[in-house]
């Protein structure tokens, strides 16, 4: 466990501007939305942290923190998609990586409705580059569809993590948000 922390900190630490959003390559319909959040490093440790922290929190946060998520990504999704722009998405995307991992070194836990309302302003930057990826003629639904299954699924896997740490390496998760602050605090800087 502690090798894998280890690559992937290695991998946030050399990684470049996200590969997932506007401009990179073709995008179209329901595999490129189930892609999307997958391919940009940014993402995938966001949507990780919000589960991780989630299930370390525990109780309710464990739904209601990535149904925050989600939820507010969905509504972001469909603003972006209408073409509305939204200034600073990349700094927020970053910002919310370097706050996840905080909060997750810090073992943060706010009241309920704090934590789900911090993983709802998070979730606007990364709906809003989600939802500015669509093509013209592309499906709008379908791809919506795909980027909510690839989030459920990412908030999923940190909350598997989240019961494995918990039990077995609390230090370890602390570490885990630490390494996740500093790997947003990369992709702030590039």
């Amino acid at each position: 466990m502690a090798k894998r922390t280890g690559l992937v900190l290695v991998m946030a630490a050399l990684a470049g501007p996200a590969l997932a959003h506007t401009g990179v390559g073709a995008v179209h319909g329901f595999e490129s939305g189930l892609m999307h959040p997958l391919f940009g490093l940014d993402h995938v440790l966001a949507m990780v942290a919000v589960g991780l922290w989630a299930g370390l929190t525990g109780g309710r946060a464990r739904l209601a923190y990535p149904l925050a998520f989600v939820g507010m990504m969905i509504l972001a999704g469909l603003w972006g998609m209408s073409g509305a722009l939204l200034p600073g998405v990349e700094i927020g995307i970053a910002v919310s990586v370097i706050v996840l991992g905080l909060a997750i070194a810090l073992k943060a836990t706010p009241p309920l409705a704090a934590g789900a309302a911090a993983c709802a302003i998070f979730a606007i930057f990364h709906g809003h580059a989600h939802g500015a990826e669509l093509p013209d003629g592309a499906s709008g639904m379908s791809y919506a569809i795909g980027f909510v299954l690839a989030t459920l699924a990412l908030h999923g896997a940190g909350l598997g993590l989240a019961g494995i740490m918990a039990t077995r390496a609390p230090l370890l998760a602390r570490v885990a948000g630490g390494g996740l602050a500093l790997a947003g605090m990369a992709i702030l800087a590039s």
